[in-house]
């Protein structure tokens, strides 16, 4: 069993304070991504995830600058585009995703500009490569109750509207009718959204961000049949693709040529991407018993 053990972890994983502080930050910002991910798949709001993903670029690059720290930016600006996507949009999508891309323009001229000045910086070597890939090795201990903290308001505003999120994922027009606030609770599904993706930013960086938000929840929706469930399910795969890569990660240092390990951005972003291919035929085979029981039921007497 030893020797298993050491062929699945390299040497000094356990004791290894980097890598303990890449597991609790990382895993919590799969969990809070997952459940978060599954209510922005359900609306359809996938693209929006993207680009305030994009967007927060923008603050975090500005933080750099600024010598703060680069989650108050992503958050900061994520936010804020949030609400500037809601202010100048409309209720139909057209109008939506037009306001969506408007604002993912001017943010990402901005990302452009602070990155150009944080790479001609002597002082800001390898910025880019942080802010658009990640660092989960670098995370400091004092990041982790911003993160702990912020991962808990995105968490309390899916909760405080669980059910009027739901419904109006559904039916946007029920759920008027039932006398929900259609529009403030699309806002604060956005600020949600928006503080998933500035978290994820910190861990697998702000271009692959909304793998974590988006695949889990889509693959735990393409097997799921409840919406609690596959809300349960989507934290579960994502904090399990975050805390694999974690670990092949740090294996791979020891990986010929040694010394020269693999990104964890890309162990996680490669996982997801696996489990969303998983999960398809399970989703086909759920698709084909359910169609074969309503034509059953067509077929009975009873009908």
């Amino acid at each position: 069993m030893s020797y298993l053990l050491h062929l699945v972890f390299a040497p000094g994983f356990f004791g290894n304070g980097p890598v303990r502080v890449a597991l609790l930050a990382g895993g919590l910002v799969a969990v809070v991504s997952g459940i978060v991910g599954a209510f922005a798949v359900l609306r359809g709001q996938s693209y929006a995830g993207h680009a305030l993903a994009d967007i927060s670029v923008t603050g975090g690059s500005g933080s750099y600058l600024a010598g703060i720290s680069p989650l108050w930016g992503f958050v900061g600006v994520g936010v804020l585009a949030a609400a500037v996507m809601d202010l100048i949009g409309v209720r139909r999508p057209r109008g939506r995703d037009l306001a969506t891309g408007i604002v993912r323009g001017a943010g990402l001229g901005l990302a452009a500009l602070f990155l150009y000045w944080a790479a001609t910086s002597s002082s800001s070597s390898g910025t880019t490569i942080s802010i658009l890939f990640g660092s989960m090795f670098t995370i400091s201990t004092q990041t982790v109750p911003l993160i702990v903290g912020l991962g808990a308001a995105a968490l309390a505003i899916v909760g405080a509207t669980y059910r009027p999120l739901l419904l109006s994922s559904v039916s946007g027009d029920l759920a008027a009718a039932r006398g929900v606030a259609v529009r403030a609770t699309g806002v604060a599904c956005l600020v949600a959204i928006a503080i998933a993706v500035s978290l994820s930013a910190m861990t697998i960086g702000a271009i692959l961000s909304t793998a974590l938000l988006v695949g889990p929840a889509a693959a735990a929706l393409r097997v799921a049949r409840r919406p609690g469930l596959a809300v349960a399910l989507a934290a579960g795969l994502g904090l399990a693709a975050t805390w694999l890569g974690v670990l092949l990660s740090y294996d791979s240092y020891y990986w010929p040529p040694a010394g020269h390990g693999w990104p964890v951005s890309f162990f996680v972003v490669a996982l997801v991407f696996v489990i969303y291919l998983a999960a398809q035929p399970a989703g086909a085979w759920r698709a084909r018993r359910a169609r074969r029981r309503e034509e059953g039921g067509a077929c009975s007497p009873a009908s």
